[in-house]
């Protein structure tokens, strides 16, 4: 297998530009490392799309990625982890870089696990998350004794996207993802989508002040610190890093919706057409 330099930048993709609330995490947490992020917004939701589809969408970029020369990959996607991480992991295996692939549905459920005292977790995410299993199995993984409460959220993701102020109708939306949560007295809920964070706020005053909240990124930030410090992949340098953006979508739409998320400035994005539409072309 041929070394794989600490200089070079760590992948990262989502559906669209819910991912890059993980990315800033990682920004935070490795300033020094360079990062390449993928939004696949010309397919974006993901939520929604079967199994194989997801499947196929995920190998797609993760080729893109492997063309930009990245020594790990980060699945900032909870359905893309929950449906493809292992088909994933495969293709970056069989490549002569061996690139090692992280998602972000093990190290939420790891969080929230720690996190619970009642020992009673909620779940928020996407229909293609919660019907995966994906959760309940890495919870059950860590404790069995956890019970779980999953809330499909069809489409607060796609509302979220659309942009902000926020109106009454998100309002009504959480309001309602929440009672379940409410009904089946959780203390801890776990954000399983990368758009969630956005509206923390409104969540945690529906769900109350006395539940713990768990988002992907920062228990992510700390699995890629931990896999790069054991593989000898960190960057040694002294700057901070860069970053850079690609989207399969509007560029413009991208840069100006992602600013928002990122909490930091995008600059260029390039667009790159996924490998199924250059095919049909």
């Amino acid at each position: 297998m041929t070394p794989i330099p600490r200089s070079r930048p760590i992948g990262v993709f989502d559906s669209g530009v819910g991912g890059l609330t993980v990315l800033h995490e990682l920004l935070v947490a490795l300033p020094h490392e360079d990062f390449v992020y993928l939004g696949d917004t010309a397919r974006f939701p993901y939520g929604g799309r079967s199994p194989e589809e997801l499947e196929r969408f995920s190998l797609e970029v993760a080729e893109e990625l492997i063309e930009r020369r990245v020594k790990l990959l980060v699945v900032a996607c909870n359905s893309a982890t929950a449906a493809a991480l292992p088909a994933v992991q495969r293709r970056m295996m069989e490549t002569t870089l061996g690139v090692d692939v992280l998602g972000v549905v093990k190290p939420g459920a790891v969080q929230a696990v720690g996190a619970t005292r009642t020992g009673r977790i909620g779940l928020l995410a996407t229909p293609a998350t919660v019907r995966s299993g994906a959760y309940q199995s890495a919870i059950k993984d860590v404790d069995p004794h956890v019970d779980l409460v999953a809330v499909e959220c069809p489409d607060l993701a796609g509302m979220i996207e659309e942009g902000f102020p926020v109106d009454e109708r998100v309002v009504a939306t959480v309001r309602a993802y929440c009672e379940p949560l409410r009904a089946g007295r959780v203390d801890t809920v776990i954000l399983g989508c990368t758009h969630y964070p956005l509206v923390r706020p409104m969540l945690q005053r529906s769900l109350g002040p006395g539940v713990a909240m768990v988002t992907s990124g920062a228990a992510a930030a700390r699995q890629v610190e931990h896999a790069l410090a054991s593989r000898g992949l960190d960057a040694h340098r002294e700057r901070e890093g860069d970053y850079r953006f690609l989207c399969t979508g509007d560029a413009e739409v991208f840069r100006a919706v992602g600013t928002r998320f990122l909490q930091l400035p995008l600059g260029t994005v390039e667009t790159v057409v996924p490998r199924s539409s250059r095919a049909a072309a």
